[in-house]
């Protein structure tokens, strides 16, 4: 056999053992759509991402072939604001079929558990967007109160999220559609809060975890690795950040706190002993925050030279807006990076916000103000 023969032949074979890129494919059947455009896309860590799209025609059919990932990996369809969420994890072929009315509800796809269980989360997501929009227009139509609407909220994606941890995360942390469950959006908000949450920064952790041993070379494990060690760095400065010391509680009458302004510097409630402090328990991205905080402007600027202060704790659970608008606020302004999940609300004994405290100049909690209108009468009485 001649050399020509020989680098002939090893061309052949070079390409017959994955000279080309593998591929994946996604068919399938989209009735009533005649006319439409049907886009694939990838969900990449960076964003929604085009890969392909097809005009639909009567019988509403289409094909789409993607180079096949190495780790597991999130794709969609999409007709309009309409989505199909799925995954991929190999060579396969991925078999829609639906129609436009129901296209995101009411679809078949295939016989793979992931894409069975990420059908099963669209759909519970769905429900529970459904029962969000009737409470928020509850609210809008002033039938609910804000703190109701705020309690109700709380409840619902609670009891949300508690499901989906035992039912689809705990029970298979190493599966593609616990990781698609991290990270679903209620509107355009994290479900799970990875760097703030304890008890979802666990649940990060736990699919890190797998991620990382099936796939340590994958870029979905080094992201989801690196996101639940932020959160765990996160969880134990702020378990560190509340001082609850029962000695400390009994000799100032307070549970003190330490936490964090906005230039990173640690501030301690009782290091403000001498002074009239309230204590207020508040998040700027709330409907109240504005008028809230011009109420406690206008006491500001008539006591804070006879003695009065401001403790301000933000349960905001955006870093950057907190920062923005605290920047503007002449008192004391920190961050608790729980949120609503501070071990603060139970050891304050308050369920919603705003709450407000006053502490007198012995650093002892002498009353809690139900309403912030009323706050000038109590702190008349200690100035």
């Amino acid at each position: 056999m001649n050399k020509t023969m020989i680098w002939a032949l090893a061309a052949v074979v070079f390409t017959a053992c994955g000279g080309h890129k593998q591929q994946f494919t996604v068919e399938g059947e989209v009735d009533g759509a005649d006319g439409k455009t049907i886009y694939f896309e990838q969900s990449a860590l960076n964003g929604i991402l085009l890969a392909d799209s097809a005009k639909l025609g009567a019988s509403g059919s289409f094909k789409f072939h993607h180079a096949a990932p190495e780790a597991p990996d999130f794709y969609r369809l999409r007709i309009e604001d309409k989505v199909i969420n799925f995954c991929v994890d190999s060579t396969e072929t991925v078999k829609v079929k639906t129609d436009y009315a129901k296209f995101a509800t009411a679809y078949t796809i295939g016989d793979s558990d992931n894409n069975q269980k990420i059908k099963e989360l669209s759909l519970l997501l769905a429900g529970l967007q459904d029962k969000v929009d009737e409470l928020s227009k509850s609210y809008d139509d002033n039938k609910i109160s804000n703190v109701l609407f705020s309690d109700s909220l709380d409840r619902m994606v609670n009891a949300y999220k508690e499901e989906v941890k035992s039912k689809y995360i705990y029970a298979a942390p190493n599966t593609p559609y616990a990781y698609f469950a991290l990270f679903q959006q209620l509107g355009q908000v994290n479900l799970f809060d990875p760097l703030g949450n304890k008890d979802d920064v666990k649940a990060f952790g736990a699919v890190a975890t797998s991620f990382n041993t099936l796939y340590p070379h994958s870029e979905r494990a080094k992201n989801i690795y690196n996101i639940a060690i932020k959160g765990m760095r996160n969880v134990r400065q702020a378990d560190a950040a509340v001082t609850v010391d029962e000695s400390q509680v009994g000799e100032t009458g307070i549970i003190d706190i330490e936490l964090r302004d906005i230039d990173g510097n640690i501030r301690k409630l009782s290091e403000l002993k001498g002074k009239v402090v309230v204590l207020d328990f508040t998040a700027y991205q709330t409907d109240f925050s504005a008028d809230h905080n011009l109420i406690l402007r206008e006491l500001y600027g008539k006591y804070a030279d006879k003695g009065m202060e401001i403790y301000q704790i933000s349960l905001d659970s955006n870093e950057h807006y907190w920062k923005t608008a605290a920047d503007r606020l002449p008192w004391v302004c920190v961050r608790e990076p729980r949120g609503v999940y501070s071990d603060l609300l139970n050891l304050y004994n308050f369920q919603s916000l705003p709450a407000v405290y006053v502490i007198n100049r012995d650093n002892e909690l002498s009353a809690r103000v139900d309403n912030v209108e009323n706050l000038e009468a109590t702190l008349k009485k200690l100035l």
